[in-house]
Order: C-alpha cells, then sequence, then structure tokens
C-alpha cells in the first residue's frame, strides 16, 4: 500500500498489528475517566490505566502491551485548550497509539522499533526525522547511533522541559525520546525543532520511566524501569498524508465538510478556525458522553459544558443560530464508530445530552450579550474606556464567553478590557481547581501510600470466602492529631486514632459504590475497632478506626473479623442494585446507563443516564420487577474472565470503575451479567423486600433513585402504615377513603385560594382610577408610580395591568410589602419598548433599593427585595430610572 493512500483506520490497525507481531497483547482503551484516580479529570495519556503496574502496585498480566488510547487533555498540566482550532495539530481530543513495556524491553527495543515501523513499514523518509532526548541520557543517544540509521546530526540534547516527562505533579516519570518530522520546504535546522512549530512537529514519544514523582518533588527509583511511548493518531495520519494539518485528514474532514455544507461558507479564515473548533469539540463531548460524563455545573461535566458553550459560541460565527452538533454525529459514528463502538451504542444518549445542552445555552448566551451590552452602557455612562476585567470574567465563567470575543464585542463599542484583571482571575480559579483535586486525599498521604508500595507491602483480600481470618499485621498509620494526614508508626495505643495494613484481611474495601465494611482487628494486647476500610492503592487495604482497648504494634498475629450483620445487609443492597438496573432496562429502555451508586447496610443510590423523569406508572413496574426477581430465589454466581473478552459479550461494564487484565462478573439468573468486585447475596430471595423510596434529577440527563431492601424496606413499609392509620384517625375515614378525603380538602384549599385571588385582583382594579390620575410626565413618557401594601405579586400585577390598559401608553411601577419583603411589578407599553425602555431592566433597578433584584421581559418584570420597609423608598426612583432610560 502507497504510503499517502492510507486512511487513518488503516494506519491505526497497522501499529497494532506491527506490535502484535513484536509480542505485544493489544489491549482495549479506557474509558476517558478514570475514577479511581483522584489526581486525573481525564485520562490524557495511554499510560494513565497502567499507573499502577509502573508503581508496582499492581502486576500485568501481560509483560508487552498495546493499543489505541482515547484521551482528553482540557485541564492541568497537559492543556491545550487555547491552541486547538487555531493551530493545526492540537486538540482536546485525541488518539494515542502507545506501546509497553512493564518491566521487560527497554531503550534499545523501543527505539530500534519505533524507527523501523516509521522507516521500513510506513516508509517515511529518514531524512526528515529528528530525535531529541534528554540531556543527561547518553544511552539513549549511543542507542539511536547503533541500532538506526538516523543522521547523527538529527539528534538532539534537550533539557527537563521538553525531554523529561512527568504524568502529572506527582506519580511515575522519566527521561523521553522524542521523534519529530520536517515538513519545511528546504529542510529545516536544529534550532527548528522543539520550538512549537507546525512545519518540524513532534510524532512520537517514547518515555522511560524509572522514577516516581513524590509530593515534595523529590524523584525515587521505581522498582522496575518500564516503556511508555505515545503517538498522536492525528498527527502521524497528517504527515503519512502528507497532508499540511491534522484537520486536512480523514479524521476530521468529514465533519468539516458537512459543516460547510450547512453554513454555506467556505473554509478559510475565521470560518476555518471556527470548524476545526467544533470538530474538535464534537469529538471531545461524544466520547465522553458515551463514556458516562454528562455536561454540569461541576467536576467533569463544567469541562463539557464550557466546551459545547465555546463549539455553540464557534458555531455562530458559521451562522448557526439554533442548534446545529447533533446532525453532525452520524458523521463521527460513520468515521470512529467501528473503532470505538461505545459511539454507536450510546449514539441516543449523546444526541440527546448535546441537543439539550445547545438549546439551554442558547437563552444563556442571548442572557450573556445582554449583561455585556449593560455592562457597556455604564462605561461609556462614567465616561471611561476600560471593560471591567471582573465582567469579562463573569461572561466567560458563567456565559460561556470566550475572552477574545468579549474584546471584539468591546472594540466595537470604542472600549478595551482590563485583560490583567482576567487573567487574575482565571489563575485564582485554576488554583481553587488544583486544590479541589488534591482534597481527595492529603500529599502526605499520597507519600505514605507510595512508601509502603515500594516497600511491596500489599493486602491479600480473603473476604469472599469468609468474614473473618487470622493475619500478621504489617504496617500502621497514625492520625496525626489537629491535621489531615497520617504518618507510620510501630505501635497504636489506645485511644488513638488510625488505620491498619494486614497481610491478609477479610474486610471488604470502599469500591465500586459499596462502602467499606466495619468490625474489629483483636491482637494479644490490644483490641482496635474498624470504622472503615479503603484501599487508595491496589493491593493497599487501609483499616481505619481506634484501638479501644490495650495497643497493636506491628508485626502481631491477630484475628480480624468483620461486622457480619453489616456485611449482610451491605450484600442484599448490592445484588438489588444489580436487580434494579436490570429493571430500569427493561421497564425504561435499554439506553440506561449506570452513572454512578452507593451501596450501604441501610439503603442503596442509583444514578441513571436518562432525560426525564420516569413516570409513577414506571417507577411501580420498576419496583414490582425487582421484587418479582426477588421472589423467584434466582440463584448468584460470580465468575473470571480476560477483560479483552468484555467487549461484545453483553457484560455491563460501569465507566467509572478500575479493572485489572481479569475481572470478576456477577451474574443473576440468565439476565443480569456485570463486572463487579463487590459483595452479594448467594441468591436474590435473601434480599427479602425492595421498596424505591424517591425518583429525582442530580444534573442535566441524570436521574436518581434511592431504595430500600430487606429490614430497612420493611421499617419503610411500617412508616407509611404508621402515617396512613395516624391520617386515618385524624379524618375519622378508614384507611381506604383516606385518599379521597385528603383530594376532597384540596379542592376546598384549592377554591379558597381562587377566592382569595379573585378578591385581591377585584381590589387592585379598583385602585386603577385612582392610580391614573396620579400619572406625571417623565420626558414625554406618562409614569405611575405606587404603593399598594398588602397585595400579593399577583394581585400587583392584575394593578398594573389595569392601569395599563386605561392608559394606554405609559410606564407602571406599583410595589408592596407582603410576608415581611418587598416586592415589585413593571409594565411598560408596546410602544414605549422602542423608545428604550424595558421593564426588566427599571424592575432590576428598583428592587436594588430594597435589597433585592430581578428581571424579566421589556413589557413586563417582577422583582423581589429582602427590606420591606424600603418598598416606598424604592418607588419613589422610578421616575429617575425611566428618565435615564427615555431614548428620544
Amino acid at each position: 500500500m502507497q504510503r499517502a493512500t492510507m486512511t487513518a483506520a488503516e494506519v491505526r490497525q497497522s501499529f497494532q498489528d506491527f506490535f502484535r507481531s513484536k509480542g505485544h497483547e493489544i489491549v482495549p482503551s479506557s474509558p476517558v475517566v478514570l475514577q479511581a484516580d483522584p489526581t486525573l479529570l481525564f485520562v490524557n495519556a495511554g499510560m494513565n490505566q497502567f499507573k499502577e503496574i509502573f508503581l508496582g502496585a499492581r502486576a500485568s498480566q501481560y509483560k508487552r502491551v498495546a493499543n489505541t488510547q482515547k484521551c482528553i487533555r482540557v485541564s492541568g498540566k497537559h492543556n491545550d485548550l487555547e491552541e486547538v482550532g487555531h493551530d493545526t495539530y492540537h486538540h482536546t481530543f485525541f488518539e494515542m497509539l502507545g506501546n509497553w513495556s512493564f518491566g521487560d524491553y527497554y531503550k534499545r527495543e523501543s527505539l530500534g522499533w519505533g524507527w523501523e515501523l516509521l522507516t521500513k513499514v510506513w516508509g517515511l523518509p529518514k531524512e526528515r526525522l529528528w530525535a531529541t532526548v534528554y540531556k543527561d541520557d547518553a544511552e539513549a543517544i549511543a542507542i539511536w547511533k547503533e541500532v538506526t540509521d538516523i543522521d547523527p546530526s538529527h539528534i538532539l540534547k534537550f533539557a527537563e522541559k521538553d525531554n523529561f516527562w512527568e504524568m502529572g505533579e506527582t506519580g511515575p516519570c522519566g527521561p523521553c525520546s522524542e521523534i519529530h518530522f520536517d515538513r519545511t520546504p528546504n529542510g529545516c535546522t536544529p534550532e527548528m525543532v522543539n520550538a512549537g512549530t507546525q512545519d518540524v512537529i513532534e510524532i512520537w514519544n517514547h518515555v522511560f520511566i524509572q522514577y516516581n514523582r513524590r509530593s515534595d518533588g523529590s524523584l525515587e527509583e521505581l522498582p522496575a524501569k518500564h516503556v511508555d511511548t505515545g503517538m498522536g493518531l492525528e498527527r502521524v495520519t497528517s504527515v503519512i498524508q502528507g497532508k499540511p494539518s491534522n484537520y486536512d485528514t480523514d479524521l476530521f474532514r468529514p465533519l468539516i465538510e458537512q459543516m460547510m455544507q450547512m453554513s454555506g461558507k467556505p473554509y478559510e479564515g475565521a470560518s476555518a478556525i471556527a470548524m476545526r473548533v467544533v470538530a474538535d469539540h464534537l469529538r471531545t463531548l461524544s466520547f465522553a458522553i458515551g463514556d458516562g460524563v454528562l455536561p454540569s455545573n461541576d467536576g467533569r461535566g463544567y469541562v463539557l459544558r464550557r466546551l459545547l458553550r465555546r463549539a455553540v459560541r464557534y458555531g455562530r460565527k458559521l451562522g448557526f443560530t439554533k442548534p446545529f452538533m447533533a446532525p453532525l454525529l452520524p458523521t463521527l459514528d460513520g468515521m470512529m464508530g467501528q473503532a470505538f463502538p461505545e459511539l454507536r451504542a450510546h449514539r441516543v444518549e449523546i444526541a440527546r445530552a448535546i441537543q439539550a445542552e445547545e438549546e439551554s445555552f442558547s437563552i444563556t448566551l442571548d442572557r450573556g450579550l445582554s449583561l455585556f451590552d449593560d455592562v457597556a452602557a455604564a462605561v461609556a455612562a462614567s465616561k471611561t474606556t476600560t471593560f471591567p476585567g471582573d465582567e469579562a470574567f463573569k461572561l466567560y465563567d458563567t456565559y460561556g464567553f470566550p475572552i477574545d470575543l468579549t474584546v471584539v464585542m468591546a472594540r466595537e463599542k470604542g472600549l478595551t478590557v482590563d485583560e490583567a484583571r482576567f487573567v487574575t482571575l482565571m489563575q485564582e480559579q485554576r488554583k481553587r481547581a488544583r486544590d479541589a483535586r488534591k482534597a481527595a486525599t492529603t500529599d502526605a498521604d499520597v507519600d505514605v501510600v507510595s512508601d509502603l508500595v515500594a516497600k511491596g507491602i500489599k493486602t491479600q483480600f480473603t473476604g469472599y470466602a469468609g468474614l473473618a481470618g487470622q493475619s500478621a499485621v504489617t504496617a500502621m498509620l497514625q492520625k496525626q492529631p489537629g491535621e489531615a494526614g497520617t504518618a507510620p508508626v510501630e505501635v497504636l495505643r489506645e485511644g488513638m486514632e488510625g488505620a491498619i495494613l494486614l497481610a491478609q484481611t477479610p474486610f471488604y474495601a470502599e469500591k465500586g459504590g459499596q462502602l467499606g465494611d466495619h468490625g474489629t482487628i483483636v491482637g494479644p494486647d490490644g483490641e482496635f475497632a474498624v470504622a472503615d476500610t479503603r484501599q487508595p492503592a491496589e493491593g493497599i487495604v487501609l483499616h481505619f478506626g481506634r484501638v479501644t482497648r490495650g495497643a497493636i504494634a506491628v508485626g502481631a498475629t491477630v484475628t480480624a473479623t468483620v461486622n457480619d450483620e453489616r456485611r449482610s445487609a451491605v450484600a442484599r443492597h448490592h445484588t438489588a442494585t444489580h436487580l434494579l438496573q436490570h429493571a430500569l432496562r427493561e421497564v425504561v429502555g435499554t439506553s440506561v446507563k449506570q452513572a454512578g451508586s452507593m451501596v450501604g447496610p441501610d439503603r442503596l443510590r442509583f444514578d441513571f443516564n436518562y432525560f426525564q423523569a420516569l413516570t409513577p406508572e414506571q417507577i411501580a413496574a420498576v419496583e414490582r420487577r425487582v421484587n418479582e426477581l426477588v421472589v423467584a430465589n434466582d440463584v448468584v454466581t460470580t465468575t473470571e474472565m480476560a477483560l479483552k473478552d468484555v467487549p461484545g459479550s453483553g457484560i455491563i461494564a460501569i465507566f467509572d470503575e478500575k479493572y485489572g487484565d481479569t475481572v470478576r462478573v456477577v451474574a443473576v439468573g440468565g439476565y443480569s451479567r456485570e463486572l463487579c468486585g463487590g459483595t452479594h447475596v448467594a441468591a436474590t430471595g435473601t434480599i427479602g423486600q425492595f421498596r424505591i423510596l424517591s425518583e429525582s434529577s442530580i444534573a442535566s440527563g441524570v436521574r436518581r433513585i434511592e431504595a430500600v431492601a430487606g429490614l430497612p424496606a420493611y421499617e419503610a413499609m411500617c412508616g407509611d402504615r404508621r402515617m396512613l392509620d395516624a391520617l386515618s384517625k385524624r379524618f375519622s375515614v378508614s384507611v381506604d377513603d383516606v385518599l379521597g378525603r385528603v383530594d376532597a380538602l384540596a379542592e376546598q384549599v384549592k377554591a379558597l385560594d381562587k377566592q382569595i385571588k379573585d378578591q385581591e385582583t377585584a381590589a387592585a382594579v379598583r385602585l386603577a382610577d385612582g392610580l391614573v390620575a396620579k400619572a406625571v410626565d417623565v420626558k414625554g413618557v406618562k409614569l405611575v408610580a405606587a404603593t399598594a401594601n398588602d397585595l400579593s405579586g399577583d394581585a400587583l400585577k392584575s394593578l398594573s395591568d389595569a392601569v395599563l390598559a386605561k392608559l394606554g401608553s405609559a410606564v407602571v411601577v406599583v410595589g408592596g410589602a407582603s410576608d415581611g419583603k418587598a416586592q415589585f411589578v413593571v409594565g411598560v407599553s408596546a410602544d414605549l419598548v422602542k423608545r428604550g425602555l424595558h421593564a426588566g431592566k427599571i424592575v432590576k433597578e428598583v428592587a436594588k433599593v430594597a435589597g433585592g433584584g430581578g428581571g424579566g421581559q421589556p413589557t413586563l418584570a417582577r422583582a423581589g427585595g429582602k427590606d420591606a420597609s424600603k418598598v416606598t423608598d424604592a418607588v419613589a426612583k422610578a421616575a429617575e430610572i425611566v428618565g435615564g432610560m427615555v431614548n428620544g
């Protein structure tokens, strides 16, 4: 096959075939989220899923693996967002082709095979390839000269910034050797390599992982040396296809051509940038949503929301004023759905989420434009020319306006933006985000866990087979008084809080949504009450609690006993969660996908992706179906299988779980199969009664069911019965007639409310004649400004409507005090809106006087205030406010 004719799919496949021929196991991409790793917002490199193998915390089934990994870089150390679309080779989503050696081969094989693939298999011209190495890595320089025929003058040395790779602020790292491709017309000079230009571009990084970066910045040697390589599919495809830009390859071009057709705009100038941004962001959104992350107001969801808003804003530059991204999804499916079937499997959820967000943001965008106009007008009125940086940041943070957009809009009005203040606020926000990511674990605890891993201290879990057993204490941590962290100790004495590590433990550590076990650890000289069990790293099980008697020492032989009653209650709820998911997929639809869970002894919580509330009939049907499965007393079994065999098997895997090479499958009857490491009952009949307590929304497109099983379900039923009996006695009717009695009372209350509102409306209308007579002239505009205490907000609206109806052309501002709070209504006739008057803006200024705020439409708006004593003062400001707004 000619190099230039290779498609991106063929490049991907040939990479995997090459490394399969070199003894590598081809493994699937992990999801773009590794929930078990709190240091990562999104997977940003191919090695993320292998981090614990590099640290020595987990063994790998294979010594050599390769894959194509879905990556997202939008935050933290690796953040390419601002370059996306403006250059030709940075992306928020990309595929990382990678091969890894876990303590097997090292630099010689890695560099030699890399050169072989690039020059012999793909036929890249050798004179166009350059290699960079870490400045102190003489070994890599020698290997380049020995195992390849690269021009020796094309081997360059660089410092840490360019040739020392680190995944994040802590974790595995090491020197690297990058391969760059020269796309200049006449050949590049050494100064052009690593200069950040698209003409001489890095295509493959070979990282030699031999250190762990600790939280204090120091480096420690890892137990074994590893190889981690990464090659962006987008970049190498553009090189192989001879394209000057990644966006000219078949990984982007179909999307761009569709946007050209939809918009009627050519692929040039600002339109080209907009198309590139939309194409890039659509890929990121689709893969993230397909892996279970939805746009929301915090964490990963907020990142997606910001990306979508950025794409929508660029879409406006292409003339798209209505949602336009969902129609692009079939094209993306056609391009990447075969390599990543999750795109097709979750096409409906992806389209729904993107469509809903676009529709919501179209409203937000208009509000942001209104805010900009208000601020710009205030700046002009103050006779200054600087648009405040705080307001620019608010537009960016709340409404998704890129700073460059605000700058352009301000320039059109003769204003400049205080960009220095904006940058300061952005830096503060990024610091808060970094701090939040670190909040899951202290720096001290990160180092403590790293030390335990480095010493080879691990715990074998025995809790599937039994709830008690003897073990040696291998390490201890004491909670530091007044501090969040822990420190290693040899002895824990009575009253001390801390954590104990055992060689073997029956205690289940919290993961997969299941809470950790409680129980006791009893030694020859003391007793330790376990209040929680956690696993901060693979094989490291921490039993947290307090010494209640005597002392426990490292090296002692102890008896660890799990609280049987609590474990059984947790198991009932965990198996019930599996039945609940199955019932939801049966009753609601197979598009239901788990988005999180919590399994405890007293209740369960199940979050799932769905875009509307379940009906009472659906909830009842789901609850009944779970109880039918309980009564059937189906057997629950567990088996193990290779993770690589899971895709296409029909087994459900959860995006926020972390799986090893071998996975545990929990099956119920012949209908439910899930990857799960949790504890379960032996048969569904053990669950007992199952009841759904609530169904609600927790985020856009995410629903939550809370339920109980076993004795908690029985207790919930008893509580309902007691309430029903009490209502029966209160209303002096039978239990069967309680609902009818409540309905009758509700109708009575409704009728009384209507009667009261009718009386208020009538009273308000009677006041109208008197207020019409008090109209004043403000710059040729009739204004009625009055107080009407004791009227509700609805009555104030009726009064405003009545006055406007009698005057025809006017502004009406009425205020009142009700329940200790101020209320205001502003009405503006349509003809006066054309003269610059806006009810929403008027009511906002009026309400400020009473310590409140609000807004609304140009012709009608309402607002509230905290200080009811200021109603008269607020209404008195109406003439000044209206006078300042009148045009012509």
